[in-house]
């Protein structure tokens, strides 16, 4: 297959890629004026301007898919009101503009798997969370929401569209593992707040091949990257502290991550509470490789992703 990819310099993006060219899939990378050179195929585009160059979609003469995973970092600045227009449009901009690829490829667009996030669902306390849930109503369910809507025009002209609800990749190499491994190194590390809330973590080789599997079997609908098991953010920091035998006896106070991400980021983020199951996943036939964070922070630690 020929398979577009969006955010290919990412964490997910580019192990996507990886694995993605280890099959044999040629790809094709989207890639903006800014975006640092990488190599192979690609597709000039400024998702914000809503433009993909058209000499470049000639040249490569069609895909048979594409992976979108292109938007702003979550938490990788405090939600200023700047920023969060940010969050949102780079989101909404990006999608749409590769959901209009069904109209402007000769032959269509056969599949499209687009990013989503478990935010989502926004804190729900206890509840177990499935793709029938309802969304929430903080902020960030909000721009989920507008971001899973924007990659639905492409339905229209016959894609099989599904939106990936990815939750907390475990992986050396980026997101919230690289950055918890120092600290607990150290001997630092601790349950946030509580330690009660809810968290859904997956294995980096999960999400790859969820969306994978996704991409293969054409599937439609909201699918939720996550572990079968969720487990509370005291469970996962026990797994990481036993699985780097050092003692995780601290705790950080919400008002501590409150400063630091601000209170409405760190609040719908970090402090929120997300029990969610990945029910259409599993009932499509996807064998997950890391069913509990402990699996899934040894795969991390056992390998370079």
């Amino acid at each position: 297959m020929r398979v577009g990819v969006t955010g290919s310099t990412g964490l997910i993006g580019e192990a996507l890629v990886r694995a993605l060219t280890a099959r044999g899939d040629e790809v094709v990378r989207f890639v903006r004026p800014s975006s640092r050179p990488v190599s192979g195929l690609q597709v000039r585009w400024k998702p914000a301007a809503h433009e993909i160059d058209e000499g470049d979609l000639q040249r490569i003469g069609g895909l048979d898919a594409v992976l979108n995973l292109a938007g702003t970092g979550i938490a990788d600045h405090r939600w200023t009101p700047s920023y969060r227009a940010v969050l949102l449009t780079s989101r909404r901009d990006a999608t749409s503009t590769i959901a209009s690829l069904a109209s402007l490829l000769p032959d269509g667009l056969p599949t499209l798997v687009s990013g989503s996030a478990i935010g989502y669902y926004g804190s729900r306390g206890d509840d177990l969370l499935d793709e029938q849930s309802a969304r929430g109503t903080d902020y960030l369910s909000a721009v989920c929401d507008e971001w899973e809507r924007a990659s639905v025009g492409a339905a229209a002209s016959g894609t099989k569209v599904s939106q990936v609800r990815t939750g907390i990749v475990l992986s050396r190499r980026g997101g919230a593992l690289k950055k918890l491994l120092p600290i607990f190194r150290a001997g630092l590390g601790g349950d946030l707040s509580t330690g009660r809330q809810w968290m859904s973590p997956i294995s980096l080789r999960d999400q790859v091949g969820a969306m994978l599997f996704a991409l293969d079997n054409r599937l439609v609908g909201p699918l939720n990257a996550v572990a079968p098991e969720p487990c509370t953010n005291h469970e996962l920091t026990v797994a990481l502290a036993k699985a780097l035998g050092r003692p995780a006896f601290l705790r950080v106070p919400a008002i501590a991550m409150k400063v630091v991400l601000g209170g409405e980021c760190a609040t719908e983020t970090v402090l929120a509470s997300q029990r969610v199951v990945p029910t259409a996943l599993l009932a499509a036939g996807f064998t997950f490789r890391d069913s509990d964070v402990r699996s899934a922070i040894a795969s991390a630690l056992a390998t370079s992703d």
